[in-house]
């Protein structure tokens, strides 16, 4: 096993020929339980509820989705892309893998190949990303921010995938993670996976970020996106946008990690994208149980925008943009190229 597989062991999203098993990330870190899904409508709760998410893993359980709606009752395939659609909308990794499963028809073999390849390419795509990533680290500290790793995506992970490969290669030394309210991925998901591969890390409250950045223990802040606009703007987990505001002002340097297919060259910058609001009884409460006054009344949004401004690279399995703007985007990401 070499040094890069030891810190890259978890792996979220199961196929097993007949149902997608889905680790359960809810119930993490003390339970690892995987859910059976035996139909496209019970992969869209599954996204819905999050058991599984993280932009890419979306994408690749919506992609085995489709293949049970056809195993299932092949002329459902319209309504079971509809129910797969309308899960999530804010990741527009979603989208592009239902497009991507839509133009292949209703063959269930050909679907079933197509959803392995795109679980595939994120693998190989993350590792790419990891190895562009690493190469711009100079040692040092990182924060970063939900979870981005191997529990989000087809395994190794996106800006996770970035720290893996720079630990292994002696370019971090220290990991901060926030704690990410009000689903605590950061504190649930992403310590989970950093202590299991053994990458030192230490976990943050949200609100202490900029204090922890004004120490200088940390250089880089590295976050991933569910969606990036075709100017640079990307959409990230709620608490992204204040990291690069306050990394901008501490004078650190701030790194998106995304595969391409996060890229959306029709939304045209970051006021278009749809910021999804959840139920505020998320906010009100931990793990179940009400922390607030019976009668208060909450808002939900879960995904915040950080304009291109305050973005130092955009790295993608097709190359890094330093200092992104819609010219760098659309000289890498228009159609037709990579």
């Amino acid at each position: 096993m070499s040094e890069l597989d030891r810190h890259d062991t978890i792996r979220a999203v199961h196929w097993r020929g007949d149902r997608l098993s889905l680790l359960d990330q809810r119930r993490l870190p003390f339970e690892e339980t995987f859910i059976d899904c035996r139909s496209a409508a019970e992969v869209a709760q599954a996204i819905k509820d999050l058991v599984v998410r993280g932009a890419p893993a979306i994408g690749i359980a919506a992609a085995w989705g489709v293949v049970l709606a056809v195993q299932n009752e092949p002329q459902a395939l319209d309504q079971a892309l509809r129910t797969l659609r309308s899960s999530r909308p804010t990741a527009v990794n979603l989208m592009w893998a239902l497009d991507r499963m839509q133009g292949v028809g209703t063959d269930p073999a050909a679907l079933a190949a197509e959803a392995q390849a795109i679980q595939d390419e994120d693998l190989a795509a993350n590792r790419r990303m990891g190895e562009l990533g690493a190469a711009l680290l100079d040692g040092g500290g990182v924060l970063t921010h939900c979870n981005t790793g191997s529990l989000a995506t087809a395994g190794f992970g996106t800006a996770l995938g970035v720290i893996r490969s720079g630990y292994a290669a002696g370019k971090i030394s220290q990991v901060y993670a926030g704690e990410t309210r009000p689903w605590l991925q950061g504190a649930r998901l992403t310590m989970f996976e950093l202590v299991r591969d053994g990458i030192p890390a230490k976990l943050i409250a949200d609100s202490a970020a900029a204090h922890l950045m004004r120490s200088g223990a940390v250089q880089w802040v590295i976050v991933g996106a569910d969606r990036i606009a075709a100017n640079g703007d990307t959409a990230n987990k709620i608490g992204t946008y204040q990291l690069a505001i306050a990394a901008r002002h501490h004078g650190l340097k701030f790194m998106v990690v995304a595969p391409s297919s996060t890229v959306d060259m029709a939304t045209p910058d970051g006021s278009a994208i749809d910021i999804e609001l959840r139920d505020p009884a998320e906010l009100l409460g931990i793990a179940g149980q009400r922390t607030v006054v019976d009668g208060a009344q909450a808002w939900n949004p879960v995904f915040d925008v950080t304009p291109a401004s305050l973005i130092d690279a955009i790295v993608t399995e097709r190359g890094v943009i330093h200092r992104p703007d819609r010219h760098a985007m659309q000289t890498l990401f228009a159609p037709g190229h990579g």
